[in-house]
């Protein structure tokens, strides 16, 4: 047995200090490709070889995806109807009225808690990041109450530094306390990208600001953003709210709804398409928390982070996994609790179509690459007997099923359903069921149309005002659009899914992309959020 020290920190198998232990990690690393991969070739071979068998998985699959995509919809429309309820909600209103009756934090009001938001950036301009913090002065939470830190990377050189520095000037008075600081390059056993850049600005804010002020820890909630986070005004209430009424504050992550719509009128259709489904997908994950994971911008405790050491610095998917690390370190009592509530973001955009295509690939190859947890959370249940059997096999089943749905379910269900037609015997093409299995399946796609139905109206909900200057045809085309979902969900989907399972699968690890923030044009701050309408 590995001490539990020895995995914790790992991002591949070569990290892993025995060499019995690195086998059984690599073995783990290829699993999910190889299962993805088993599968298409197996539906394949079975399509020229077994076409009958083959059709009848082709059909009982798409029952699966239309049985799948009706609950999945119950739960998008559940997560959106409780965003709306907790957009409307007055949560500092919430908050003085709120009884403080959890001793675990040992204090006797609301506003004994500190915000410590870390907003690490690389070469993003001025405007992206002077448009989140001044959405964070516009938030209903005291300011007197906000440590914000600036991470500013090394790599980006002078220009970076010099953002950073005319932002402190900026806002550097306005908040209880401004830091910048300064993540050097090629520190040792690090990887470039968020978690080593957020680990070094998180560790200097408890040198520099927590101790020296002696808060104390428990006090402190950190959010991580990532740099073009916009909050809406009441997001640190509702997140004070939340951690002050948690049964495990300490033992929490606190999870909002990534929206993707700061700029989302300036982005190409498919872009936008690729846009909502990521936030109908965190949506269904929030009515889910059993399965929710952090991703993005998160929040969590202070003493948390202290104890594991901070976020993973030598890897990609640092969002996720300090989810994961949490779980395992603490022998499977960590959670996430959903906040039900929007920040805003950015949608995938360039100055071209093509370059935005190539960009929302490479984002969704990233996100992909999360499929590294996989292995990590398999040997980390291998290892930590500690955590309750049911729970491991709960979390090991979703996130394999998880990510091979990612990699083939929409290959399956829009390429290789037609299979066994075209590639079958010939004997097979004449029978009865290769004659009903293209209506069968056209069936039951039209009706698990239902799903598609939802998106597009709750993606016409959630969008912002017209900007000024849009024709009316641009707010018919972003219900059309949703007819080029078969082609997203193919091209910037499953296939980026499965590239970065293919790429773990052969050991072709991943670095960290950072995606371009581009802005059409340059808009005025404001010192409000443009909120999403959320009416009845």
């Amino acid at each position: 047995m590995i001490v539990k020290s020895a995995y914790l920190k790992a991002a591949r198998a070569a990290d892993i200090p025995t060499p019995s232990g690195r086998t059984v990690y690599r073995a783990l690393e290829i699993l999910p490709g190889a299962l993805a991969w088993a599968t298409i070739l197996g539906i394949f071979a079975a399509s020229r070889f077994a076409p009958a068998a083959a059709s009848f998985f082709i059909i009982a699959f798409d029952l699966y995806w239309l049985f799948k995509t009706v609950f999945l919809s119950v739960h998008l429309r559940a997560g959106f109807r409780k965003m709306q309820e907790y957009v409307k909600t007055d949560w500092m209103a919430k908050l003085h009225e709120l009884k403080i009756e959890n001793s675990k934090l040992k204090i006797s009001h609301w506003d004994d808690i500190y915000h410590l938001i870390i907003l690490p950036f690389y070469k993003e301009p001025y405007a992206v990041l002077a448009h989140g913090l001044e959405a964070i002065l516009a938030n209903t939470y005291p300011k007197d109450r906000m440590l914000v830190v600036l991470g500013c990377e090394e790599r980006a050189g002078p220009e970076a530094r010099a953002v950073a520095e005319r932002l402190k000037a900026a806002y550097g008075g306005r908040f209880f306390k401004f830091l910048v600081t300064v993540h050097p390059k090629d520190l040792p056993g690090e990887l470039a990208g968020k978690g080593s850049n957020e680990t070094w600005a998180a560790r200097r804010a408890k040198a520099e600001l927590v101790d020296p002020l002696g808060i104390p820890v428990e006090r402190v909630v950190v959010s991580s953003f990532d740099i073009d986070t916009v909050v809406p005004p009441d997001y640190f209430a509702i997140l004070t709210y939340h951690y002050l009424t948690a049964a495990h504050p300490l033992r929490s992550s606190y999870q909002p709804i990534p929206v993707y719509n700061n700029n989302i009128w300036d982005t190409p259709a498919f872009a936008r398409v690729v846009a909502v489904s990521g936030t109908f997908w965190q949506t269904m994950q929030q009515s889910r928390p059993e399965r929710l994971a952090t991703f993005s911008s998160h929040s969590m405790s202070l003493p948390a982070l202290l104890e594991m050491d901070f976020w993973p610095t030598n890897l990609v998917s640092e969002d996720s996994r300090i989810f994961w690390q949490s779980l395992l370190f603490y022998d499977g009592d960590y959670r996430v609790v959903p906040l039900y509530y929007p920040v805003y973001m950015d949608a995938n955009v360039a100055p071209t179509a093509w370059q935005t295509a190539k960009n929302v690939y490479r984002q969704q190859r990233r996100w992909g690459w999360g499929v590294e947890n996989v292995p990590y959370l398999l040997f980390g249940f291998l290892q930590n007997r500690a955590i309750p059997l049911r729970r491991r096999i709960y979390f090991a089943f979703n996130q394999l099923e998880g990510f091979w749905s990612w990699a083939t379910n929409a290959l399956i269900i829009f390429f290789l359903g037609w299979l066994p037609i075209v590639i079958g015997p010939r004997d097979f093409g004449t029978s009865v069921l290769a004659y009903n299995l293209p209506w069968l399946t056209r069936w039951i796609m039209t009706v698990a149309m239902v799903g598609l139905v939802t998106s597009a109206y709750l993606s016409w909900r959630i969008l912002p005002p017209r900007p000024a200057g849009k024709p009316w045809r641009a707010s018919l085309w972003m219900l059309l659009q949703w007819a080029l979902l078969p082609l997203t969900i193919i091209t910037l989907g499953s296939l980026p899914g499965l590239e970065a399972q293919t790429r773990l699968m052969l050991g072709c690890y991943m670095g960290f992309w950072v995606t371009p923030k581009y802005r059409e044009k340059e808009k005025a701050l404001v010192t409000e959020t443009a909120q999403v309408e959320l009416s009845d």
